[in-house]
């Protein structure tokens, strides 16, 4: 009779338990990161007697989580990398909406001021279109700062967000190891702690959103959390923090990712770290914005350049030579690295200017220069990975892309390292120089004119100042169709071709004036090229200016498409990064979805068991009435 009754009570306890897990997971069903659990039913095993075994009823072997590691690490690591891309896409949107195109973009803004020197060449002594032009490049100047503003504006937001998710991560860490420590000191009791199991699951997945990492279960019941595959974020119930920094040129566009661990900082490479938010957000900043930063800053640099050696080849109202049209701040010098052995050595940047402008050249890249002596090393231009070697023994300064970096006296160490930034200084601090429209040097400063007696069909093609000042008059005097003496020169003859320049220079760098002639000269012609006495009255250099429309200035592509090339390559990188992060992001749900088929709670599932457990605790409590009532009709029996 009391195996019976104990045998109720047993099952009546058990359906009690298993109730009462139906009801915590029905409960928890929309709690993030929670793992449905399920009682693990065995049974008492049997009695002997006479006449076989009987059974002693059901027992709770323990209480357990439905849960698979590999889908809940999958899970986390295709969240972190779509935390990643979600990041750097969200980013580069901003970037985008900084560069504007239209009637009102920077794009406009340049042509409009190149095109307003049309009306200098209709009317040189007009000064109300020369206020026009010096309005335009007012606006253009203004325009590129406001650019270089938002585009620090943004790499500041950026700057905050990572120190915000830095300190996530250490707190989020920080909790890891305090779960580690609860989590062992649970399983001294021989089950498992599904709660806190958990809950250390759901703060790694909180983890991974921000930064990837590596979890390793330890023989103890702990989880080492590792970052770029080695470094250890948590050991245990220690924690190495992380931290933001500078990198090691301490240059002020990049944020640098360090670790302390035992008391020493120690820097990791973002390219690296895989995903999460750190990551996306890190890539953008060290690497998009610095390129959007560098296309920005070369437009600056080469119109700048470009049109103030231009300004500076012509004649103002006053007859005095140009003075640059626009204030552009000098290229910052090299940044040392922090490693480098011995302090001293400088490497100062500017712009080529022989022998002529390197303003064509330039490259929308930051470099990095590695000296393997005192003098020799390669240097790398980062946009593309192309090395180039130098030899500063040989020539200093090196020439590259149109750049002039020239070494100090100072010797370099082997190992030393320096990280050169042409276009961070352009941008941002680009104004006009002048204000008074009699200041626009608009007149060619030399002229030509054509012999009264001339019997051939020879007429200017074009004349372009080379230098200032202007040199002496010069006198071509033509021998024939095809040949023609100078005048600074003697007898000595030069041949003829038309519509080919006539350069003032005739050996090495190309000064004074360039004068390009087309037709048929007879013999006695004469064409002579002579400071020009009247440059209120002349706007060639107006011309000039607005042929720097057509220029090869970026890339091969002309002045005017400069803009358009920016525009076309953020916009690329924009649609890139979208397509990437929708990839990422499906990829992610179909994993999580996965995940909790196998960990999720199903309410109807939970309904369905909890009938069932309802049913087997009322006929537990069935079986216990029905031995009440055999007790109670054997006490009667026994009593008469």
């Amino acid at each position: 009779m009391s195996d019976v009754m104990n045998i109720g009570v047993r099952a009546l306890l058990v359906n009690q338990s298993a109730l009462q897990t139906v009801g915590n997971n029905i409960a928890n069903v929309n709690t993030p990161g929670y793992s449905r659990q399920s009682v693990v039913l065995k049974s008492m095993g049997g009695q002997f007697s006479g006449n076989g075994y009987y059974g002693k009823g059901v027992a709770i072997e323990t209480v357990q989580r439905n849960y698979s590691a590999f889908l809940t690490q999958q899970a986390a690591l295709s969240k972190s990398v779509a935390a990643g891309d979600t990041a750097r896409y969200n980013n580069l949107s901003q970037l985008e909406n900084i560069f504007q195109g239209g009637p009102d973009g920077m794009g406009a803004s340049i042509s409009n001021m190149l095109n307003a020197f049309s009306d200098i060449v209709n009317a040189p002594t007009d000064l109300t279109a020369r206020s026009v032009v010096l309005t335009q490049a007012d606006e253009t100047a203004a325009r590129l700062r406001t650019a270089a503003g938002q585009l620090n504006d943004l790499k500041l937001g950026v700057t905050d967000q990572l120190k915000t998710d830095v300190a996530t991560i250490n707190t989020l860490a920080q909790q890891i190891a305090s779960s580690n420590d609860q989590i062992g000191k649970a399983l001294g009791s021989g089950h498992s702690p599904n709660d806190l199991l958990d809950q250390r699951d759901q703060l790694i997945s909180q983890l991974n959103k921000y930064v990837q990492t590596t979890s390793i279960p330890a023989d103890d019941g702990s989880v080492g959390i590792f970052l770029s595959g080695s470094l250890p974020l948590v050991l245990g119930t220690a924690v190495s923090p992380l931290k933001m920094g500078k990198d090691e040129f301490n240059d002020p566009a990049k944020s640098q990712l360090m670790m302390t661990v035992s008391g020493t900082s120690q820097n990791l490479d973002a390219a690296q770290l895989g995903g999460g938010e750190l990551s996306g957000l890190l890539r953008f900043q060290n690497t998009d914005l610095v390129e959007a930063g560098n296309l920005l800053g070369r437009m600056a640099l080469s119109i700048g350049t470009k049109m103030n050696d231009q300004q500076g080849l012509g004649l103002d109202l006053n007859g005095n030579p140009g003075t640059p049209l626009f204030n552009l701040k000098p290229i910052p010098n090299g940044y040392p690295s922090s490693a480098n052995v011995l302090p001293g050595t400088t490497l100062s940047v500017n712009v080529q200017t022989s022998p002529s402008s390197g303003a064509p050249s330039l490259v929308a890249s930051n470099y990095e220069l590695s000296f393997t002596t005192a003098s020799t090393g390669n240097i790398t231009r980062l946009s593309d990975g192309v090395v180039t070697a130098f030899d500063f023994a040989v020539s200093n300064p090196i020439k590259i892309d149109g750049l002039d970096i020239q070494k100090s006296a100072v010797a370099a160490t082997a190992g030393d390292r320096f990280l050169i930034t042409p276009f961070s200084a352009a941008a941002p601090s680009m104004t006009t120089a002048f204000s008074s429209p009699r200041g626009l040097a608009m007149a060619n400063p030399v002229a030509a004119r054509a012999g009264p007696s001339n019997a051939g069909t020879l007429v200017v093609d074009g004349l372009a100042a080379r230098s200032q000042p202007a040199p002496p008059a010069v006198t071509l005097t033509f021998t024939g169709p095809g040949s023609y003496t100078r005048s600074d020169t003697g007898a000595t003859v030069y041949a003829y071709t038309p519509s080919q320049p006539i350069e003032y220079s005739t050996t090495g760098t190309l000064t004074g004036w360039s004068l390009t002639l087309k037709g048929v000269p007879q013999i006695g012609d004469t064409f002579a090229v002579q400071p020009n006495a009247y440059p209120a009255l002349d706007a060639g250099n107006a011309q000039a200016m607005m042929d720097l429309r057509d220029l090869a200035l970026f890339d091969g592509g002309p002045l005017t498409d400069g803009y358009a090339s920016l525009l076309a390559s953020i916009g690329t990188r924009v649609q890139s990064a979208k397509t990437t992060m929708a990839v990422s992001t499906q990829i992610a749900n179909q994993i999580e979805t996965d995940r909790t088929s196998v960990s999720g709670v199903n309410l109807d599932e939970e309904a369905a068991k909890l009938l069932q457990f309802q049913q087997a605790y009322q006929a537990a409590g069935k079986m216990l009435q029905i031995s009440q009532s055999i007790f109670d009709t054997l006490m009667q029996n026994l009593g008469r």
